[in-house]
C-alpha cells in the first residue's frame, strides 16, 4: 500500500524547490573556477548538488529546516569561505564598463586603509571570469545592511553619524564623490552583534538557514560602517573642479537633479543624499528623540548647492554638536512613535540599569579625559 503523502510536500516544494533557479544558475557554473581561486560557494552551489532533504536516509526530510533550500536572488553578490582560513568573503560580480574597481582598489589601498577615517571597505582580490573578459569578480568583507537590525539607543546613531561624517569627508578629501550615497550603499561589519553568522541568502535567519538571528546590542558592541557601491563613483583629477553635469543615483530629492543638464557641485551631491539618510532613517518616522540631529540635516540639505556647506564643514559641526551631548543619554532607548507609554517607562528602566561602561569612545577626542557621574540610583 502505498503511503499517505504528507500534506504540506506540495506546499514545501512550492516554497523550496529542488533545483536551481535560473538567475543562481551563474554561481554554479563558476562554482568549479571560484574554488579554484580560493574560494567554496554554499553547498547549494555545487554544480552536483542533490538538495539534502532529497538525499537517500537524510536525518531531515523537512526543507524549511535545511540550509540549502534558500534560493539565492542577488544575483551581483554572493557570499564564500576563503579555502585557506575559512574567512567568510563577500564576492560582488560586476561589468567592466566603469570605473568601479579602480576607484575601489583606490580607496582601500594600504596607504589610504591606514587613516581611521576611511570607511571604505578593503578589497582582496579581484579577477576576471573565464569566460566573459567583460565580467569581473571583486573579492571584499561579508557585510549586512547598516539599519539591520535597528539601532536601539542614542549613542549608536550619534556612533553611526560620526562614522559616516568622517567616512564621507575622507572620500572628498581624496577626490572621490560617490554620487549615489544612500542607503543601500551603506553597509557594516556585523561580526560584533552577530558572532553567530547569518545566512546571506535569508539573513533573518542564522547560519543554519532556520533559527533566527540573535543580535546583539551595538551600544555594547560596537560596529564599523562602510560606504559601499562605486559603480557611479567619480575620481578627480588634483585641481579638477567637480561643478560637473550629472544625473545622481537612487536618490531624486536633491533639488540639481532637476536640472541635471546645469553643472553642479558633485561632493555637495554627496552632501544632501547623507543627509537624506540621516532624515529617512533616523528622524522622519522612525524615532521621536532625536533632537541632536535637528541642526545637522537641514544643514545638509541646504536647497542650493552653492549655499550647502562641505562634507569637512558639515563634520566640523556634528564635532561641536557631538560635544553638547550629555555621555549618559547614550544609553537612552530610541522611542518610536507607536511605542506605549508603558514601554517606554520599561525600555528606561532597562536601559538605566545596564549602566554607561564602555561608551566613551562614542563622544570622547583623542586624548581628552571624561569622567561620567551619575546622580540616579535605579
Amino acid at each position: 500500500m502505498k503511503p499517505a503523502s504528507n500534506p504540506y510536500d506540495k506546499f514545501f516544494s512550492l516554497v523550496y524547490p529542488d533545483k536551481i533557479m535560473e538567475y543562481e544558475k551563474h554561481w554554479c557554473d563558476r562554482y568549479s573556477f571560484l574554488l579554484n581561486r580560493g574560494y567554496e560557494l554554499r553547498p547549494r552551489f555545487h554544480p552536483d548538488w542533490i538538495p539534502s532533504w532529497k538525499i537517500p536516509g537524510a536525518k531531515e526530510k523537512n526543507p524549511v529546516y535545511c540550509e540549502d533550500a534558500h534560493d539565492h536572488i542577488i544575483y551581483m553578490v554572493m557570499d564564500a569561505r576563503r579555502t585557506v582560513d575559512h574567512g567568510q568573503v563577500c564576492i560582488k560580480r560586476i561589468t567592466n564598463v566603469s570605473d568601479e574597481i579602480a576607484i575601489a582598489k583606490y580607496l582601500s589601498s594600504r596607504e589610504l586603509l591606514s587613516d581611521s577615517r576611511n570607511h571604505c571597505p578593503p578589497i582582496f582580490d579581484d579577477f576576471v571570469d573565464p569566460e566573459d573578459p567583460m565580467i569581473i569578480y571583486m573579492i571584499m568583507p561579508l557585510l549586512r545592511d547598516f539599519n539591520d537590525p535597528e539601532f536601539g539607543f542614542h549613542g549608536e546613531v550619534v556612533d553611526c553619524v560620526t562614522q559616516l561624517l568622517e567616512g564621507l569627508t575622507f572620500m572628498h578629501d581624496h577626490l572621490v564623490a560617490h554620487t549615489d550615497l544612500t542607503t543601500v550603499n551603506i553597509m557594516m561589519d556585523a561580526q560584533p552583534i552577530l558572532p553567530q553568522g547569518w545566512h546571506f541568502s535569508s539573513r533573518s535567519f542564522a547560519p543554519n538557514g532556520y533559527e533566527n538571528i540573535k543580535p546583539l546590542s551595538r551600544i555594547d558592541h560596537p560596529v564599523r560602517y562602510y560606504i559601499v557601491d562605486f559603480d557611479g563613483s567619480i575620481r578627480f583629477s588634483p585641481g579638477e573642479s567637480p561643478v560637473i553635469k550629472g544625473v545622481g543615483g537612487r536618490d531624486n530629492d536633491p533639488p540639481e537633479l532637476i536640472t541635471p543638464h546645469i553643472p553642479f557641485d558633485q561632493y555637495k551631491l554627496d552632501v544632501f543624499t547623507l543627509g537624506n539618510v540621516f532624515r529617512k532613517e533616523f528622524q522622519q518616522v522612525k524615532y521621536l528623540n532625536l533632537d541632536f540631529l535637528d541642526g545637522l540635516i537641514p544643514m545638509m540639505m541646504t536647497h542650493d548647492f552653492r549655499q550647502r556647506p562641505t562634507s569637512q564643514a558639515v563634520l566640523d559641526y556634528w564635532y561641536k554638536t557631538r560635544e553638547r551631548i550629555p555621555i549618559a543619554s547614550a544609553r537612552w532607548p530610541l522611542r518610536k512613535p507607536t511605542e506605549t507609554i508603558v514601554e517606554t517607562v520599561i525600555n528606561t528602566v532597562a536601559a538605566a540599569r545596564s549602566g554607561v561602561n564602555n561608551l566613551r569612545y562614542l563622544f570622547e577626542e583623542v586624548g581628552l579625559s571624561l569622567v561620567v557621574c551619575l546622580d540616579y540610583v535605579v
